[in-house]
């Protein structure tokens, strides 16, 4: 796991995760633009359903749930729709987002180089509720809530993975 020490919450927390597919880059895109998709491998995102076609600026409505911040409903944005090489999407307010995702493919020899992104703020989100409450604690908040990003991202990539290889 990465280390997100000394980090808070206006320094636009990041993790990102990658891993090779050996599949090839049109399999691999399908699986990364499943919204719905993360949801089999993720201990907290529970899936999504689109509002509109799938496209830049599109909506969709997504549903997480963890143990500590209970059950919520989210509208994200897409922001990159470059087919078959990025995909990204605003939680909230598409100018104001509480958090940002994201998937980068670049094709390589074998397979296909994934990167699964994500960025917390700048507006406010479940975590603030917290750091509100333990504003000494911020950066363990923080490194924690990362840690746990990070875990899930990388439960998804390997799903992603098995799926796309599988389909060979």
């Amino acid at each position: 796991m990465g280390h997100y020490e000394r980090v808070k919450y206006a320094d636009g927390p990041t993790v990102q995760v990658e891993m090779v597919v050996e599949a090839p880059v049109d399999v691999v895109w399908s699986l990364v633009t499943d919204i719905s998709l993360p949801a089999r491998f993720s201990t907290e995102f529970c899936g999504a359903t689109w509002i509109d076609p799938p496209a830049l600026g599109a909506r969709f409505h997504g549903r997480s749930r963890h143990d500590a911040l209970g059950e919520w409903e989210t509208v994200s944005f897409v922001s990159r729709y470059e087919s078959p090489k990025a995909f990204a999407w605003e939680v909230g307010d598409p100018d104001n987002p509480s958090a940002s995702w994201w998937f980068e493919l670049h094709e390589q020899t074998p397979g296909v180089l994934v990167r699964y992104g994500a960025r917390i703020g700048p507006a406010p989100s479940g975590l603030s509720i917290a750091i509100t409450a333990m504003p000494d604690k911020e950066e363990r908040i923080i490194a924690r809530r990362l840690q746990e990003f990070e875990r899930n991202m990388t439960a998804t990539l390997h799903g992603v993975k098995a799926l796309a290889e599988g389909a060979r």
